[in-house]
């Protein structure tokens, strides 16, 4: 199974349809929103749930218009039964990344809203982000079940529009770019208007995802027009400043997706958007490779023209935290340290063919002079992580590395140390390493490690997607899974994951030496050398040097004319 690992769990998590005994009147519970009245069930696997499923927040633009941001959200007079109805937005078929037996829907903007058993108003939110590298998932991936227990969170998961439904990014009227996050968007302003009726405060709300999820809300705090609408952010393994996080040039992109769908007037910007205008969904929906060398994933959010209306963002995650231009929010910030497993099932076909051309496999943010250029960096950084050796089982250490800084790791570094530098000193670094004997070894060796989205599992309901039934975790994971909930539980309510009077050791936020960090392992420990110091600094000069900054669509010649 070709994907990340997260993907290689989530594999086997089957929504099961099942007829089920219809609720009893007393398992209903019914509140008055600004949409209209609303009926949510009692969840029948925890009673100490309410469950208000598939909700519209707004409405997607489907056909001609199917790239545009969303629109208004429905009203209704009578009761709207929130029930689950396993919908998701259009996506990649076959990618084993959700259960084949969703429905999908062109219009698939919902929230599922889960609602403690309380009859408390003013609740803490969260606001939960899905992942999938932009081009596949939905919102209800992982379950938050047992981490509702408190009783004094209210969660809200969501679809948001993926692959090029939601980031064909244009620049014009009709494909302008960022309808995925502009959905996100359109759910943050849902959240404000409506959540007060399910007993949430909207001026206590907290955003939260895991990889893409992670980069979006990080994108969200940077961009100016999510602003007020959320007071603390948790991005767990992927960051705005990650290679697959922005596009580097959305019109090339979207050229090079049309060839592979056999188009060919690319050239033509007005023929390119009618073509991607007028393709059926099942083309369009019909090839999206993730197994890229470059660590892109094609679709993703973009930089907008600065003429665009209601753009998302419209300057460089990187320029805006260099210059300090973001509302500073708490931030709960981390990764895995292995991150790069979420690459090892490709190890032995991309081991060879990184011996023969490692410039193929440098990631797509960098940009060179000339191929001898690009070869020559490709050496020193071949060099960096497998010495003077060829890359083989003795040094799959070192692939592991590799990855894991491309995708994950030395950019969210490199953004802890832009926060610290801008003002920002409420980010709360950590690395999550926690091992058990169920987690298997990295092949060719007896060294295990913490996968990508590992924090993720912890906090979520079961041991990992494969086995949901914490029953049959080994004790020492069980006892991190309450640390990690405690932690994570405490920033939602405090904005600090170690609130005065804790029993875990004090954790201070980060400064621009990226320290000190909180080490989630065996242990619970705060360390304060700088985290990834070395392999850190190494991508800090080859970027500072080679960095490919991205650029938004160029306007067409009759948007040039109309801007004179």
């Amino acid at each position: 199974m070709k994907l990340w690992t997260c993907v290689l769990l989530l594999c086997a998590a089957a929504v099961c349809v099942t007829c089920e005994q219809p609720p009893s009147d007393e398992d209903w519970l019914e509140l008055d929103t600004p949409q209209g009245p609303v009926r949510g069930r009692r969840d029948p696997d925890a009673d100490h749930l309410y469950v208000f499923y598939n909700i519209p927040y707004a409405t997607a633009p489907v056909g001609k218009d199917k790239y545009k941001p969303p629109l208004p959200a429905p009203v209704w007079k009578t009761p709207f039964d929130a029930v689950d109805k396993h919908v998701k937005c259009p996506q990649m078929m076959n990618n084993n990344f959700v259960p084949m037996n969703l429905v999908e829907k062109e219009d698939c903007l919902i929230a599922n809203v889960y609602v403690p058993d309380a009859r408390k108003k003013n609740l803490s939110v969260l606001v939960y982000v899905h992942g999938g590298g932009f081009i596949m998932g939905y919102g209800n991936l992982f379950k938050f079940k047992q981490f509702l227990k408190t009783k004094d969170i209210i969660l809200v998961t969501f679809n948001y529009r993926l692959g090029v439904n939601g980031f064909l990014c244009l620049g014009t009227e009709g494909a302008p770019g960022n309808a995925g996050m502009k959905d996100q968007v359109a759910l943050l302003r849902w959240v404000q208007k409506n959540i007060a009726s399910y007993g949430g405060n909207p001026d206590d709300v907290t955003i939260a995802g895991f990889s893409a999820g992670s980069a979006s809300v990080e994108l969200l705090m940077l961009s100016k027009s999510a602003e007020g609408l959320f007071h603390r952010v948790i991005p767990e393994s992927g960051g705005s400043l990650a290679v697959f996080s922005i596009q580097r040039d959305p019109l090339e992109i979207a050229k090079t997706f049309a060839k592979l769908l056999n188009f060919t007037n690319v050239d033509d910007t007005n023929a390119l958007e009618e073509f991607y205008k007028t393709a059926p969904l099942e083309l369009l929906n019909s090839y999206l490779s993730t197994e890229s060398y470059d660590s892109n994933f094609l679709f993703s959010p973009c930089i907008e023209r600065e003429t665009a209306n209601d753009a998302f963002l419209t300057e460089s995650p990187l320029s805006i935290l260099q210059k300090g231009s973001y509302r500073k929010l708490p931030v709960l910030y981390g990764f895995a340290n292995m991150e790069g497993l979420v690459r090892i099932y490709y190890f032995e076909d991309w081991k060879h063919k990184m011996n023969e051309k490692f410039s193929d496999f440098l990631p797509a943010d960098l940009t060179f002079k000339s191929d001898d250029e690009k070869h020559e960096v490709a050496d020193k950084i071949k060099k960096f992580y497998f010495g003077n050796k060829p890359v083989g089982n003795d040094n799959i250490l070192g692939f592991v590395d590799y990855f894991s800084d491309v995708f994950i790791t030395t950019s969210m570094l490199r953004a802890v140390k832009l926060y610290a530098e801008t003002g920002n000193n409420q980010v709360y670094l950590y690395e999550y390493s926690y091992v058990d004997e169920d987690i298997p070894t990295v092949p060719h060796t007896n060294v295990r490690g913490a996968d990508h989205c590992a924090q993720t599992y912890a906090v979520m309901d079961g041991i990992d997607i494969l086995n949901q039934n914490e029953d049959l975790a080994s004790a020492g994971r069980l006892v991190m899974k309450k640390k990690v909930r405690q932690l994570w539980h405490n920033f939602i309510k405090t904005g600090k994951p170690v609130p005065e009077g804790s029993s875990l050791p004090a954790w201070p936020a980060a400064g621009a030496g990226r320290a000190p960090y909180m080490s989630l392992g065996q242990d619970v420990a705060l360390h304060h050398a700088p985290l990834l110091e070395t392999r850190t600094r190494f991508w800090e000069d080859i970027y500072q040097k080679y960095s490919r900054e991205p650029i938004p669509p160029p306007a067409t010649s009759a948007q040039s004319r109309h801007e004179l």
